[in-house]
Order: structure tokens, then C-alpha cells, then sequence
């Protein structure tokens, strides 16, 4: 077996040792672990999670569950486009991610994300500012190596590269959280703009984290999860990441910044005159050949009211941002999976930035969108409050008892609460708000 054979062995380890063979199973362990997520209950769940605009408010705009298969689908096009543009590199074709390894972290890398979008993101850090915080990609690392359930010690237990995929932020939540300010006595006097997470992983995820980690130097180790925070009072930030994260990154901001506007052109929320006001300007500025070309023609399909022509244009971004995807190196680094990452050129990446810019400005910012994230925040810190004030009496038994034996090991505890409430849909977490505070809402008869 050759060394690079060896080297690349390592990154297919599950935390619980080799499986169990199964008779004429031939698939290989990153085709397992898109398995694994596909047919999870976190993965379904995502199908009534918030993507950007409520759920239930239209059958048209995306879900967690939509969003995820278009980064896949996206993330798998990065991948096969660098396949070619770099074929003559033999060093990048050994540590290319595979279709189904890209997938995999594609698929899996919002499925720790709560109810209600970031918004209840937000409710949930404010809650656990006391017992380790909360944070969405810590949650989808926390399920993957914890809380999934294909294990009962090691949660989805899905390779240790795909593990690293996902891992956007290395570091622990203790390194790199700011300073809050006192909470409010009322919780509706809950002010979001000062409980945003530090991009993290969890206290309780440290030997996870030192696992996925293991077979880098100890250099690469130190490199990776040094931080940024030239602020004490704020919240600090990690400044690597992985060659696989680096892909499924890009393929997020790309679904994202083109996708998610594709929504709010279909539903009325982005008229041609804001285009035209805000968008063109800003992207006709930028130095481009392919924009300063295309721009007029794209403005016309985006805004045709003919979903073919839209569709035309929707893709034509797309494909404009995967195929001009390109590899860097950054030399500090000893190993491939952290030497080599994807980025775009300036210009298109300046492009990109525009249009999420462009979107949290004028879609998320809205006030008819805020509010709903208003409420949802509201129904999720209620929730949270009840059940942290008498867990053994309201949380589901096996959940209750999960509390208990946190409580007598002397672990935390709310951590166990968390998850559940992270865990719930959109659908769910207001069931469960009706049944708890509206009177003529709620039966032993009717479940959750």
C-alpha cells in the first residue's frame, strides 16, 4: 500500500473502529455516510425549517431541507469542474473530494440549524449564554459525532473527513466568545442584534474536535485553530479552513446569493425598479467582462414573469461562479486538506458579496420578514424558559431522563434542552407553544 494510500486511510476512520462487514456491500465509506444523512431524522427535519423566508407563508420558497440539496448540487459541480481545470495536478486529484464525499458535507452542513432561521439560532445562544452557548454549525458538528442516530456513543458516525468538512469553525466556544450585555428582565425586550453566537463548536464536542484533528502535525493543529480577536469585548474568530469547507462554503454562498434571490424576484419581494436602483449599479461597477456583457440580458430574464427565461438566468449565474472556481495554496500548511483551499477570483467574488449583501439588506432586514423572526424568537425563548424551570415534569421521558443523568454526573444539563429544542421544526416548536400557553389549545389526545 502506498503512503498516500495510508495518508488517505486515516481520513476514512469512524470514531467507533472498522464495521461490520455486510454480504456484497461494495459501497465505500463516504457513499455510507451520504447514506447515513439522507436517511436521518435531522435531515428530514430540515424540509419544515426556516431557509430564509417562514415556512407555510407559500408552497414556492426554500427550505433547509431545498437549500441543502442545492448546495450538494452545486458543491458537486465545484468539485467536477476542478476535477478538469486541474487535471495535470496529481497532488489535487489524490485529495479532490469525491461526488459522494462532497455531497455529504453538503447535504449535512445545516442540519444542526434550529427552527426559525437564525433568528432562533439567536433565541437559543441567549438562553444557553450561561451553560456554553449555541451556535448552528456547532450543533450540525454535535450531531454528526454525538447526537445522530446511527450510534449510541458517537451519534451519525460518519468518517473522520467528512467530520472535517463540516468543521467551519475550529474552535471552542470558552476561546472565542465576546462579552453580552446584561439580559433584560423581559423577555420581550429581547433585542437580537446583541446575542448573535461566536462561530464555534461546543465545550462538550473538545474530544470530537481533537479527534477529527488528530492525523494533522502539531503545527497544522496550532495554525488552524489560532484566532482572530484584536477585540476582548467581542466575539473572536477562527481564520482557516478546510480544502473540503472551503468547497461546500462557496457552494452555501453561491445557493444562497443567486437561489434565494430567485425567491424573492418569483414572490414579489424584489421589484425590477429595486434591481435596477440597488443591484445593477452596484454589479455594473464591478470590473468584469461577463457582467458588463450580460448584465442587461439577465435583468431581462430574471424579470420576464417566464420561468423558463428566469430559470436561464438563475443558472447562468451559477455556472458563471462554479467554473471560474480556482485552488489556492497557502504554504503555511504541511497537509493537502489544509494547503489547499477554493476561492473565487476578486471580481466575482465581490459579485457574490454584493448580491447576500443585497439580500440581508433588502429581503431579511424587511419588517414584514423581521417580525416573523420576532415571533418565532419569542415562541422559542418561552418554550425554552418553561422547560429549563421544571425539565423532569415537561421534557419527552427519554429526553427527561437523559436530564437526569446529566444532573447526577454533574454535566450540563441544559445541553440536553438545547438539543431538543434545536432539533425542532417550525411546525413542531409552534405545536408545542400552543400546547403550552394557549388554553384552548393542546389534548392527550391530539400528540405533538
Amino acid at each position: 500500500m502506498t503512503a498516500n494510500n495510508l495518508c488517505l486511510d486515516i481520513w476514512m476512520q469512524r470514531r467507533s473502529g472498522p464495521r461490520r462487514k455486510r454480504i456484497d456491500d461494495y459501497r465505500n465509506v463516504y457513499q455510507r455516510d451520504r447514506a447515513r444523512i439522507i436517511h436521518s431524522a435531522a435531515f428530514r427535519r430540515l424540509q419544515s425549517k426556516t431557509q430564509i423566508l417562514a415556512i407555510r407563508q407559500n408552497d414556492y420558497s426554500r427550505t433547509r431541507l431545498t437549500h441543502s440539496l442545492e448546495v450538494a448540487q452545486i458543491g458537486s459541480g465545484i468539485v467536477h469542474h476542478l476535477k478538469h481545470a486541474y487535471q495535470d495536478r496529481e497532488d489535487i486529484q489524490t485529495w479532490l473530494a469525491s461526488e459522494a464525499l462532497i455531497e455529504t458535507i453538503c447535504l449535512s452542513h445545516d442540519i444542526g440549524h434550529p427552527p426559525f432561521g437564525h433568528g432562533g439560532e439567536v433565541a437559543l445562544n441567549y438562553m444557553m449564554q450561561d451553560h456554553g452557548g449555541f451556535e448552528g454549525n456547532g450543533q450540525s458538528l454535535r450531531i454528526l459525532g454525538k447526537r445522530g442516530s446511527y450510534s449510541e456513543d458517537f451519534g451519525m458516525d460518519v468518517s473522520r473527513r467528512t467530520m472535517l468538512g463540516i468543521l467551519k469553525y475550529p474552535a471552542l466556544y470558552q476561546d472565542v466568545v465576546g462579552t453580552y450585555p446584561t439580559k433584560p428582565s423581559n423577555l420581550r425586550t429581547f433585542k437580537a442584534k446583541h446575542w448573535g453566537p461566536p462561530k464555534c463548536v461546543f465545550a462538550e464536542e473538545r474530544s470530537l474536535l481533537e479527534w477529527i484533528l488528530q492525523p494533522f502535525s502539531e503545527a497544522d493543529r496550532a495554525l488552524f485553530t489560532s484566532i482572530s480577536k484584536p477585540d476582548p469585548a467581542r466575539h473572536g474568530k477562527t481564520q482557516y479552513q478546510s480544502f473540503d469547507t472551503t468547497i461546500m462554503d462557496l457552494a452555501d454562498d453561491i445557493a444562497y446569493g443567486v437561489h434565494d434571490l430567485e425567491d424573492a424576484i418569483v414572490l414579489g419581494m424584489v421589484s425590477r425598479e429595486k434591481w435596477q436602483q440597488v443591484l445593477a449599479p452596484q454589479l455594473g461597477d464591478i470590473d468584469d467582462a461577463y457582467l458588463q456583457n450580460e448584465l442587461p440580458r439577465l435583468e431581462r430574464q430574471l424579470f420576464s414573469r417566464t420561468s423558463h427565461q428566469r430559470k436561464e438566468a438563475i443558472g447562468d449565474l451559477v455556472c458563471w461562479f462554479i467554473t471560474n472556481a480556482q485552488i489556492t495554496e497557502n504554504e503555511q500548511f504541511e497537509h493537502p486538506l489544509l494547503r489547499f483551499n477554493v476561492t473565487l477570483p476578486s471580481e466575482l467574488r465581490q459579485a457574490l458579496d454584493v448580491l447576500k449583501t443585497f439580500e440581508m439588506d433588502h429581503i431579511i432586514q424587511r419588517p414584514e420578514v423581521q417580525m416573523l423572526v420576532y415571533k418565532g424568537q419569542q415562541m422559542l425563548l418561552e418554550i425554552f424558559e418553561a422547560l429549563q424551570a421544571d425539565p423532569a415534569r415537561l421534557l419527552p421521558r427519554e429526553l427527561a431522563q437523559e436530564w437526569h443523568q446529566a444532573e447526577a454526573k454533574g454535566k450540563n444539563s441544559h445541553r440536553i434542552i438545547c438539543d431538543y429544542m434545536a432539533s425542532m421544526t417550525d411546525d413542531y416548536a409552534s405545536r408545542l407553544y400552543k400546547t403550552l400557553f394557549v388554553p384552548s389549545s393542546g389534548s392527550v389526545f391530539e400528540p405533538i
